[in-house]
């Protein structure tokens, strides 16, 4: 029978998506959850798997084609099933409700039990066993029964971070995978393939944007110009923008704060080598310290609901972390920051940072949020004036460390200096308050030890 897949809700009120590539092409047999093609939202770029088995008959958009949630996106040709007569109404509707709407999920089974995974060969061993998180996570990267003989279209099996990893150093995956075997291929696997085969790939590093040079001007005399269409993060960076800046009165207040005892901590906790798998630096520091200033600021930790007519108190903390990445300024979140030890938020802010840079944030990570920080230091900038995210009530940027001449124990001395810069909502935060959570999160930096009365 003929199947058309239409393009699911992708979640958080999101109404289209733009194709970014297709992974298939008609004619091409393709198996259940196989990844179909990468769809960018006004959030992120998303893989959509496949809802049926079967051979592709129809692509219903092209790569750059913005397609409305609901819309035909590719037809199917269902082999081993009639054609089904057209149900009634009530039918009609109960069927498109049990269709999946969540990407990454695949098909909801007829049955109600979950599809039946491929045979892995050689049975069940431990690390077999240790992979079922994943394949439950990632049901569409799954490596096909023999690797002499791949299925069309399907990858190995690895996270986003380990791919992106593997692409800077321009590893190809599918022969790690011959080599490892059937199981979810690590960083270690990608590092001693590219030690073994010698790959020079360059590994992206924190750098200043890179600008295409302009065209040049016409024979003529004329000025060039390039027209970009307004679309994808940027599109939805400037709505959120615009909403947040005309709805929500920002005041924002600066603090310059010596940060030479938090920069010797980090020096010291480089040195250990307990600690050697955490990457602990000034960004960490700052964002434990603001977990902890958030406790006892409340306010600025909450949310201002105006349909309801109510302010909400989290007693959580969601913390947002600002990322500059090539398609645009996105905010995902650490849940829960509040809990994380100083490790646990080095390790969660890598992971953030990794999916990030390899444009796999998933809509769900960069949902919410109740309070957020810029690092505008890596660009070199000292202070600046954030705005805030939607539905947040504040938003700490924070500047370049330098060493600079300041007062200390009397006299003066070099210093390394760091100038934060809150902007806050004033409907829910006072003056006072923003002042008082600005101050806890300087006090932190200067003394680090104050964080055990915290």
């Amino acid at each position: 029978m003929n199947a058309e897949f239409r393009l699911p809700d992708l979640g958080e009120g999101l109404t289209e998506a733009e194709v970014v590539q297709w992974l298939v092409q008609p004619g091409d047999a393709v198996a259940l959850n196989q990844t179909l093609a990468e769809v960018e939202t006004a959030k992120a770029v998303v893989e959509l798997p496949s809802p049926y088995e079967g051979t592709v008959a129809t692509l219903h958009a092209a790569a750059g084609d913005t397609v409305a949630v609901g819309a035909p996106l590719i037809a199917f040709d269902v082999a081993g099933e009639e054609p089904r007569t057209p149900a009634a109404p009530a039918e009609a509707a109960a069927q498109e409700k049990a269709q999946p709407n969540l990407v990454g999920y695949g098909a909801a089974p007829a049955s109600g039990q979950r599809p039946a995974r491929r045979a892995r060969r050689g049975g069940a061993t431990p690390a077999a066993a240790a992979d079922a998180d994943v394949l439950v996570a990632a049901p569409h990267d799954v490596l096909p029964p023999s690797v002499a003989e791949p299925v069309v279209g399907e990858r190995p099996r690895s996270t986003p971070p380990v791919r992106a990893h593997a692409k800077r150093l321009g590893v190809d995956l599918a022969l790690v995978a011959a080599e490892i075997g059937d199981r979810v291929i690590t960083r270690a696997d990608v590092d001693a393939y590219a030690e073994r085969t010698g790959a020079t790939g360059a590994i992206a590093v924190e750098t200043a944007p890179v600008f295409s040079p302009a065209p040049p001007a016409a024979a003529s005399g004329e000025r060039a110009q390039t027209r970009v269409p307004i679309k994808g993060v940027r599109k939805h960076t400037a709505q959120a923008m615009v909403h947040s800046a005309f709805t929500a009165p920002h005041v924002t207040t600066f603090h310059t704060v010596d940060v030479t005892a938090t920069m010797e901590l980090i020096d010291q906790l480089k040195g250990d080598r307990s600690l050697a798998e955490h990457r602990i630096g000034p960004l960490v520091v700052i964002a434990k310290a603001v977990a902890l200033a958030l406790g006892r600021n409340p306010s600025l930790n909450a949310t201002w609901d105006e349909a309801a007519g109510e302010i909400v108190h989290n007693h959580f903390v969601d913390l947002g972390i600002a990322a500059a990445t090539e398609r645009g300024l996105i905010v995902p979140i650490i849940r829960d920051a509040e809990r994380l030890s100083l490790t646990g938020m080095a390790d969660a802010l890598a992971q953030l940072t990794q999916t990030a840079r390899a444009g796999r944030t998933s809509p769900a990570e960069l949902a919410g949020g109740t309070f957020s920080i810029t690092n505008i230091g890596v660009f070199g900038i000292d202070a600046g004036t954030p705005i805030l995210p939607p539905g947040q009530s504040g938003i700490l940027a924070v500047g370049a460390v330098r060493r600079q001449p300041w007062e200390h124990r009397g006299e003066i001395a070099l210093r390394q200096m760091m100038t934060l810069s809150l902007s806050f909502d004033h409907r829910l935060v006072d003056g006072a308050e923003g002042a008082r959570f600005l101050k806890d999160v300087a006090d932190i930096l200067e003394q680090p030890g104050r964080a055990l009365l915290y």
